[in-house]
Parts: C-alpha cells; sequence; structure tokens
C-alpha cells in the first residue's frame, strides 16, 4: 500500500467473501444516494482534477451512462486489463465487477491500490466455476484421457481459478482473443480444459474448425461430469457448464423476429451466447468487436445487437447522432448485468470522497500465492494477445 494512505474500518481487509458481507458494505450513507446525480458527477469531476495523475477511473462497457462518464478509459475485458498492466497511477478505481478488479489488482504493483465502488458488484458466470470443482474435475479429466490437457480460464473467473490455471501450465483468455489462446493452447497439448463459460468455449471450437462430437460438456453436478470415458477421450474441448445470465437469453427465435420486422437488418451478437444463436446472426464478436464493427459500418445502416443493454442503448443514441445508424437490442426483454449496474455514481463518489482525504475504502486486495500465480496467468494472455 502506499505510504501516505491509509485504509479505514470501513474497508475489511480483504475483499467481500459472503453475500451477507457484501450487503453490509454497500450500505453507503444515506446522503449520497439523495444527492442528485449532476451534483454526484460535477464533485467527482473536482475530484479526478485535484488527484490528476494519481487516480485512474475504468469502466466497462456494461457500466451504466453516468458512471461511465466518469472513466478515464473504457473498453471490453482485455482493453481494460491492458490499461491496468500499463497503468502507473497511485489508485485505481475499476467501475466493474469483482473479476476485473482483481484481475486490475494482480497487473499492477503493490504500491498501486485498486478499489472497486460497490462490493455487491459481482459475477454470476465466475461463481459457477468454483475452485474445489474445477480442479477436481481437471484432474479426473487428466486420470480418465492420459492426456496433456491444458486449462484455459475465461477472465470471467475468479483470481483462485486463475491461479490454478497457471499451476497447471494455462493461460486466461477474453471473448476478444479466445480464438488465439485456443490455437496457442493446442500448440502446447492435447486437449482443452475450457471454463467457465461454455458458450465463448463452444463457439470458439467451432470457429477453429472442431467437430461438435469432438466438443463435450462437463456437468458440476454429475459424477465424471456426466461423461462416459469415451465420450473425454475422444473430445478435444471439455467444456465447464458456465454460462452468462444475460447472454444466454438471446435466441435464434430474436435473431429470425428481428429478421422479419427489419428485412435488411444485421444482426451481431456476442460469443457468451448460445451457439445457435451465433449461427443464426450475422456475425458475433467481443463488445470491443461489435463497437468496430458498426463504426465501420456505412451510414444508415440497422443493427440488432446482442449484448448487455446499456452498452447497445449508448451505440443506438451516439450512432444514430453520428451518422444516422439505427441500432436496437436484439431481445426486447431487458438484458442487464445487475451487478454490473450496482456501481451507482453514488458510490463512485462515496470511494473519491475517501480517496481525497488520503484514505481507501474497498480496495480489492488479491492475496500471494494466488496473486503472483493469477499474474503468470495474465501475462501469458497479454503476450499472447499483443
Amino acid at each position: 500500500m502506499h505510504p501516505d494512505a491509509k485504509v479505514t474500518e470501513e474497508q475489511g481487509s480483504q475483499w467481500v467473501s459472503s453475500e451477507k458481507d457484501s450487503f453490509l458494505f454497500a450500505n453507503i450513507p444515506a446522503t449520497y444516494y439523495q444527492t442528485p446525480i449532476q451534483e454526484l458527477l460535477e464533485r467527482g469531476g473536482r475530484i479526478k482534477k485535484a488527484l490528476g495523475k494519481d487516480l485512474l477511473i475504468l469502466a466497462h462497457h456494461y457500466q451504466q451512462d453516468d458512471t461511465f462518464s466518469l472513466a478515464d478509459f473504457s473498453g471490453d475485458s482485455l482493453y481494460l486489463a491492458q490499461q491496468a498492466a500499463k497503468a502507473r497511477a497511485k489508485y485505481i478505481v475499476f467501475a466493474g465487477v469483482h473479476f476485473m478488479a482483481e484481475s486490475a489488482d494482480i497487473l499492477t504493483g503493490d504500491d498501486q491500490i485498486v478499489t472497486l465502488p460497490n462490493l455487491t458488484a459481482g459475477c454470476s458466470m465466475a461463481d459457477m466455476a468454483d475452485h474445489d470443482q474445477v480442479e477436481d474435475a481437471f484432474e479426473q479429466v487428466e486420470e480418465i484421457t492420459g492426456a496433456k490437457v491444458i486449462p484455459v480460464t475465461y477472465i470471467n473467473s475468479t483470481a483462485a481459478t486463475k491461479a490454478f490455471t497457471a499451476q497447471k501450465g494455462g493461460v486466461v483468455c477474453t471473448s476478444s482473443n479466445s480464438g488465439k489462446i485456443l490455437k496457442w493452447a493446442f500448440s502446447v497439448g492435447q486437449k482443452v480444459f475450457f471454463f467457465p463459460d461454455q458458450f465463448l468455449g463452444i463457439n470458439t471450437a467451432l470457429a477453429m474448425g472442431i467437430p461438435r462430437e469432438e466438443i463435450v460438456l462437463w456437468r458440476r453436478d454429475k459424477h465424471d461430469g456426466g461423461l462416459s470415458p469415451e465420450a473425454l477421450k475422444r473430445a478435444k474441448v471439455i467444456l465447464w457448464d458456465g454460462f452468462c445470465s444475460v447472454h444466454q437469453r438471446f435466441t435464434p427465435a430474436h435473431v429470425a423476429a428481428v429478421r422479419k420486422r427489419i428485412p435488411d437488418v444485421t444482426v451481431m451478437v456476442h460469443p457468451e451466447c448460445p451457439a445457435e444463436t451465433v449461427a443464426a446472426a450475422d456475425f458475433s464478436g467481443s463488445t470491443s468487436e461489435i463497437l468496430k464493427k458498426v463504426t465501420e459500418a456505412p451510414k444508415g445502416s440497422k443493427w440488432a445487437i446482442g449484448t448487455e443493454i446499456n452498452m447497445v442503448n449508448r451505440m443506438a443514441r451516439d450512432f444514430k447522432a453520428k451518422d444516422g445508424k439505427y441500432i436496437e437490442v436484439l431481445n426486447p426483454t431487458v438484458c442487464i448485468c445487475s451487478t454490473m449496474y450496482r456501481n451507482h455514481p453514488a458510490h463512485v463518489l462515496w470511494v473519491l470522497d475517501h480517496l481525497a482525504k488520503g484514505e481507501v475504502i474497498h480496495r480489492i486486495l488479491v492475496p500471494e500465492p494466488i496473486k503472483s500465480q493469477s499474474r503468470a496467468a495474465l501475462t501469458r494472455m497479454l503476450e499472447l494477445s499483443a
């Protein structure tokens, strides 16, 4: 910790470990919630200016607009991990979810401090891959197949599972670089054990030309994952049965409905969507790839996009004003990352007010040896993505 920063009792020594504790820590003073948004943003802007280069605010594309406006950098998980790795700021406020802030802490120096505005901002997908369950499953796959198995964990995972991945010679991936990462994994091993997102795993494997019969799903509630020894030995990719609660809601029926309603629409979805939805769409890609694709599209083009609604609504507003493009969310039912949304400007200002006084609250601190082991897996990812 930086020598002139002091940790208040409100913080706790580690990141939140239980649902009960997480809501306890989220109880910020009522005056913050009662303050008008514009005033929160203005006060936040003044603190940013006062702290200058000592402060860096990062925000994921899925962040709500008001909080998003406070960010110095915004992007997908890969871009934000790269910014964290390059950061020299004393304080990094990460307007995202737990695993993102953990990754930032892992990639920054011991003299840098990473905070998460609201400690209840977690990720249900990351929670689906319990470290002990993953390790047990991996060992079973190795024992049954006798093959060299390379673990690949999606960045949407806990620091403990990233550390396990490094211990077994594996690597982290994001939705931007999953193809590169799997290609590397097959260059050093015979099989890939991919977790926690089954859909990113299968979509990446299919795009690489791996036959469906060589892709199997390990069910964490079944003995031996519900798979026969023959199926495991035949498989090249073993998928964990996790998923994103937002992206699994986009279906081929939504694609068919929007094509019927808007015949000249282009459909693009995130690769965390089910394989059938990705197959029905025109394109799939990470949030940065979605943004790039629409940016480069002709003026006046029409798009239906299957990803989190805060990003889609922001794009719809910005691109309509810029070059007349029409954009709507693929699923008419609101698809919102509810935990990401918990980083309200009130939470951000509460953290900033403390930092302005040299105090730290809501610090995300990954302990050793998990930190150094996770860093190895994340650093390998960044090197392979260069």
